[in-house]
C-alpha cells in the first residue's frame, strides 16, 4: 500500500476509534444531570446515588474521549498537510471555538462537578452538569460543521493562486443544510447510546441475586433508560430520513452507492434489502428490493427520480475531469460493498437496540424481573449496538463521500502529505494502534470495575458552610 491507503486507513482507526466514546459522553451527561437535578428538587436518595453512579461511569469515559481526540490533531498534521492547508482558512474559526469555548465549558465545569460537592450550593452543583453537557453538544455542533463543509461546501471561494479555500460566510458554515439535519441526527444517536447504557448498566443489577433494598432504584433506572432509548431512536429515525433527502439532493452518488442502485430510475426507484454485486462492486449480480421505497426515503415521493452510480459517474468525470487539478481523479465512484452494508448495519443494529428497550420495558413491568440466561448476553449488547451504530453511521458518512476530501473541490488523494513516505505512517499506525490497545484494557477495567462495585450507599453531602476553604480538593466518591 502507498501512503495514501496508509494514512486513510489511520484516518480510519483513530476516528472511528475516538467517536465509540462521543455518543457515551453527549448521553450519559444528560442522564447524570437529570439524576442530580432530581435530587435537588425531590431529595430522594436514590438519583443522588445513581447521578454519583453514573458521573463515576461518564467521567472514565470522558478522559479516554480526551486522549483519543488529541491524537486526531497529530495525524491530521502529519498525514494530511496539504488537506489541512487547502481547509485550514474555514476550519479555522469553528474548530477554535470548540477547543476555547465548548472544550472549556466541559473540562471546567466536569472539574466543578467532581469536586464540588458540599462546596458548591445544590442548585449551582447540579447546573454545573448541565453545562458540561451543552459544552458537548455545542462540540459536537463546531466538529459536525466542519465535516458538513466537508459533505457540502459552502460559504468559501477558491483561490486558484494559492489552491486554498478562503472563507467568505462563516454563517453560511454554521448554517449549512447538511449541518442542520446532521446535528440533531447525532445528538439523537448519542441519546439513544447513553439511555441504552443506562438501562443495561441498572438492568445488570436489578438481575443479581444480592440486590436486595436496591432493587427498586435499580428497575426505575433501567426503565428510564429503555424509554430514553425508545425516544432518542424515534427521533434518529425520523432525522435520518429527512438527512438522507438531504444528502440525496447533495450527494446523490452517496445514496445510490447506499442503495448499490447501478441505473438511474426516473420513476419508482427500489430499495434493496440484499444486492449481491461482483467483487469490484461495478454491477449488481442478483437483489431482492421492495418498489418505490428508495424514491420515498430520497424524495418522499414513491415515483420519485433517483440518480443511479453508473449515470452519476460519467456526470462527474464530464463535470470535474478538467480544469482544477485538486479534482481529478478517475474513478468518482465510492467502495460499493462497504458503503452499502455499513448504510445497512447502521440501522439494523439501531433497530435491534430499540427492540431490546421496548423488550425491557415489557419484562419489567409490575416489579418483574427478566431472568432467562439469554439476557445476560442482551444486557452485554444492549448498550453496544447503539455505539456500533453511530459507528457504522460514520464510516458509510466517510466512505460513500469517495473519493472527494471536500466534495466536488478536492480529491482524497490531493490531500495527503506528499513528503511523508509510506513507512512513516506505518510507524505512526502501529503506535497509535497499540497506544489504543492499551487505553482500551484501561477503560474496560476502570469501567467494569466501578460498574460491578454499583451505587455507593447514600451519604448527605455535608452543608457548604460546614467546609473549610483551605481543605484540599478530593474526590467524593
Amino acid at each position: 500500500m502507498d501512503n495514501l491507503d496508509l494514512a486513510r486507513w489511520q484516518f480510519a482507526i483513530t476516528t472511528v476509534y475516538h467517536f465509540l466514546f462521543v455518543p457515551v459522553t453527549i448521553g450519559m451527561s444528560a442522564l447524570v444531570a437529570y439524576y442530580h437535578t432530581a435530587w435537588v428538587r425531590r431529595r430522594r436518595d436514590d438519583d443522588l446515588r445513581l447521578a454519583k453512579f453514573f458521573g463515576k461511569l461518564f467521567t472514565i469515559n470522558f478522559a479516554l474521549g480526551l486522549v483519543t481526540g488529541i491524537v486526531q490533531e497529530f495525524q491530521f498534521g502529519m498525514n494530511w498537510s496539504d488537506y489541512s492547508r487547502f481547509v485550514g482558512d474555514i476550519f479555522g474559526a469553528p474548530l477554535a471555538i470548540e477547543a476555547l469555548l465548548a472544550f472549556f465549558l466541559e473540562s471546567t465545569f466536569l472539574g466543578l462537578w467532581i469536586f464540588g460537592w458540599g462546596r458548591i450550593p445544590d442548585k449551582l452543583h447540579a447546573g454545573c452538569m448541565w453545562v458540561v453537557h451543552v459544552g458537548t453538544l455545542l462540540s459536537a455542533y463546531f466538529i459536525l460543521a466542519a465535516n458538513s463543509f466537508m459533505q457540502n461546501p459552502v460559504g468559501y471561494r477558491y483561490n486558484p493562486t494559492t489552491h486554498r479555500a478562503e472563507l467568505t460566510d462563516f454563517v453560511a458554515v454554521l448554517t449549512n443544510k447538511v449541518q442542520l439535519v446532521t446535528f440533531p441526527h447525532v445528538v439523537a444517536a448519542a441519546y439513544m447510546v447513553g439511555g441504552a447504557m443506562v438501562m443495561a448498566v441498572a438492568l445488570w443489577h436489578l438481575r443479581r441475586a444480592d440486590v436486595g433494598v436496591d432493587g427498586g432504584m435499580y428497575r426505575r433506572a433501567t426503565r428510564l433508560g429503555a424509554v430514553v432509548t425508545l425516544v432518542a431512536g424515534l427521533a434518529v429515525a425520523v432525522s435520518g430520513d429527512v438527512q438522507g433527502k438531504i444528502m440525496t439532493e447533495v450527494q446523490p452518488m452517496k445514496m445510490a452507492a447506499a442503495e448499490a442502485l447501478y441505473t438511474s430510475s426516473d420513476g419508482s426507484a427500489p430499495f434493496s434489502l440484499l444486492t449481491v454485486g461482483s467483487l469490484d462492486g461495478s454491477e449488481e449480480k442478483f437483489a431482492i428490493t421492495v418498489p418505490g421505497l428508495l424514491s420515498f426515503l430520497a424524495t418522499g415521493h414513491f415515483d420519485g427520480s433517483v440518480q443511479g452510480i453508473n449515470e452519476l459517474k460519467a456526470e462527474y468525470a464530464q463535470k470535474y475531469g478538467t480544469g482544477n487539478p485538486l479534482t481529478v481523479d478517475a474513478t468518482y465512484t465510492p467502495n460499493i460493498p462497504l458503503s452499502y452494508w455499513s448504510f445497512r448495519l447502521m440501522i439494523g443494529v439501531g433497530v435491534l437496540a430499540a427492540g431490546l428497550a421496548l423488550l425491557t420495558l415489557w419484562t419489567t413491568r409490575r416489579d418483574r424481573v427478566p431472568r432467562a440466561r439469554w439476557w445476560h448476553w442482551a444486557i452485554i449488547a444492549t448498550p453496544l449496538l447503539p455505539i456500533f451504530g453511530n459507528s457504522f453511521g460514520w464510516i458509510f458518512t466517510e466512505v460513500g463521500r469517495q473519493p472527494w476530501l471536500v466534495f466536488g473541490v478536492m480529491a482524497t488523494k490531493s490531500g495527503v502529505s506528499p513528503s511523508v513516505a509510506a513507512g512513516e505512517v506505518v510507524t505512526s499506525m502501529v503506535v497509535y494502534t497499540l497506544l489504543y490497545g492499551l487505553l482500551a484494557v484501561v477503560e474496560v477495567k476502570l469501567f467494569l470495575t466501578y460498574l460491578r462495585a454499583g451505587a455507593e450507599p447514600f451519604a448527605e453531602p455535608p452543608p457548604v458552610a460546614s467546609q473549610d476553604d483551605d481543605a484540599p480538593l478530593a474526590f467524593a466518591y
